[in-house]
């Protein structure tokens, strides 16, 4: 019943039709996987901050970890308000809406960047898309309205809000809080979603079928990068793109790979659903068995040695429940 309301409120929110689902994709979330992502969520309540935040040790009341907390709940079809985990989500969206400056930029009182205010909003248009709560359009709209301002003359973004230089992983990032605001019937010009689109096809490595961090750089591709690019070209449309069929093959060849593992797989969970079929059954039964034999006993992800990048239990966490919940198909941007 949660999820025809939901889909109902998508709907008539004006969000673009969904495509079928492949052929042979079949998918589920088993017992032992709904288990340990309830436990995770579990554990997320525990380290939520008293204003509605969660942090990390580099990263104290930050706009981005809550933003990928609230995803982790809303992706097991959890609103503000509604059932056993509506208190954390309703504090947590309301620190997400009072973090923003005069000018929109959801970076909160202890600062942040362009990553910050990407995922702060795309979490607040994933809220307003599932909950339609008015209170959270305003702010969404400031929010989305910044983005446009500030996209630079390559179609890409950095990580000031300013038009200057750019990277393709900012770039995604932004393109996603932009393609979900798009998809919850926000205003966003067709030519900044162009623009970012050549942007990000601008930095493809046709010889290993990778995506690089700058076209400037000229930067050796990555698994993480390369996922991000393969889903933000799926969402946006372009599912018969010419560089996704070797951009998938070096997925598969790179699934390893620990250099930001779990930014890598939160993209690249959503990138394979896109692709559909056995290809998306393959990826999500090796993902369930990497993702499992990695949680901690507190229901929280924390293994050494799969947190390069250094951000913490939070954000693995989060990122692992998100990963592990797409055949839940909760997430308006995600879905097919």
């Amino acid at each position: 019943m949660k999820r025809l309301i939901v889909a109902a409120v998508i709907t008539a929110l004006g969000v673009a039709p969904l495509r079928a689902a492949a052929p042979g994709d079949t998918a589920k979330i088993d017992e032992a996987t709904r288990k340990a992502t309830a436990s995770a969520l579990q554990w997320l309540g525990t380290k939520q901050n008293a204003d509605g935040s969660w942090s990390e040790a580099r990263f104290p009341h930050n706009t981005a970890i809550t933003a990928f907390a609230l995803l982790a709940y809303m992706s097991q079809g959890h609103l503000p308000g509604q059932g056993p985990f509506g208190p954390e989500i309703s504090k947590g969206t309301r620190f997400l809406l009072t973090s923003g400056t005069a000018d929109g930029y959801l970076v909160g009182s202890r600062g942040g960047n362009m990553y910050c205010h990407a995922m702060a909003t795309l979490a607040l248009a994933e809220l307003w898309g599932m909950s339609g709560d008015q209170e959270v359009r305003p702010v969404l709209a400031k929010a989305v309205d910044l983005i446009v301002r500030c996209q630079n003359r390559e179609g890409g973004w950095r990580y000031d809000p300013t038009p200057s230089s750019a990277d393709v992983s900012v770039t995604i990032m932004q393109v996603m809080a932009l393609r979900a605001a798009k998809n919850g019937g926000l205003h966003v010009p067709d030519q900044t979603l162009d623009n970012a689109i050549k942007y990000i096809l601008s930095c493809y490595d046709e010889r290993t079928g990778g995506f690089g961090y700058t076209t400037m750089l000229r930067t050796r591709p990555g698994f993480a990068r390369t996922a991000a690019g393969v889903c933000v070209l799926q969402l946006s449309g372009k599912h018969d793109a010419l560089q996704i069929p070797k951009a998938v093959e070096y997925l598969k060849a790179n699934f390893e790979t620990r250099e930001h593992f779990w930014y890598g797989h939160y993209y690249a969970s959503h990138a394979m659903h896109q692709v559909g079929g056995k290809e998306w059954e393959a990826w999500y039964d090796r993902l369930k068995t990497t993702m499992l034999r990695l949680q901690s006993a507190d229901g929280s992800w924390t293994r050494a040695g799969y947190d390069r990048e250094g951000v913490g239990p939070c954000y693995a966490t989060s990122i692992a429940v998100i990963s592990l919940s797409v055949p839940a198909g909760y997430l308006p941007i995600f879905q097919r």
